[in-house]
């Protein structure tokens, strides 16, 4: 038998940690567009920022981290609160376990007790699958019930090659002419285990 996962909440004190699953995705891959590694600090921040409206989730094998996920506004204006945008990454050497399934299952948990109703992945997507970008997330997003929306033709530059952006979009909740407000994660973060 593996050993058991366990999900909790980020803290900023995980920055470092969180920092050196992501790191690989940098300097090897397309699938952030980001060229530079964040420093701790700002790594700090990140979380922190996140943590003041929308869940920051880290998944653990052995008190080890293997992979994190989080929200991000899917836009700062007012009608746009019932919808976020997804961000997930999990250690190379951990893919393939269900952690990302398992990862996602409970940030879509939390983003339902929310009052979140759209949740929507922007993802990196090759014209051509290469050794820094393949279309595996895509087909991810696709077993977890994500829909594509939408395409931006060659707008991101990487390696010396352009790549495609795609929106994928899942509902998790209803829609109504009368819909409640959205509640911060703040004020919901305690009923999480």
């Amino acid at each position: 038998m593996g050993k058991e996962l366990s999900i909790r909440t980020a803290s900023a004190e995980d920055a470092a940690g969180l920092l050196e699953i992501y790191r690989p995705y940098v300097e090897h891959t397309a699938i952030t567009f980001e060229y530079e590694i964040p420093t701790v600090g700002e790594f700090e921040e990140r979380i922190t920022n996140t943590l003041k409206r929308y869940p920051y989730l880290v998944a653990e094998k052995d008190h080890e981290m293997v992979g994190y996920a989080y929200v991000s506004p899917f836009k700062e204006r007012a009608a746009y609160d019932w919808s976020v945008e997804t961000s997930i990454y999990v250690r190379k050497e951990a893919k393939q376990q269900g952690i990302g399934r398992r990862l996602y299952d409970r940030l879509e948990q939390i983003l339902r007790q929310q009052g979140i109703l759209n949740v929507n992945a922007c993802i990196a997507y090759p014209q051509i699958e290469d050794e820094y970008l393949t279309k595996d997330s895509v087909w991810f997003h696709e077993k977890l019930g994500y829909e594509m929306v939408g395409t931006f033709h060659q707008c991101g530059y990487k390696f010396g090659r352009w790549y495609d952006m795609v929106w994928m979009e899942k509902m998790i909740g209803e829609h109504r002419n009368d819909q409640p407000a959205m509640i911060p994660f703040p004020e919901i973060g305690d009923r999480i285990g």
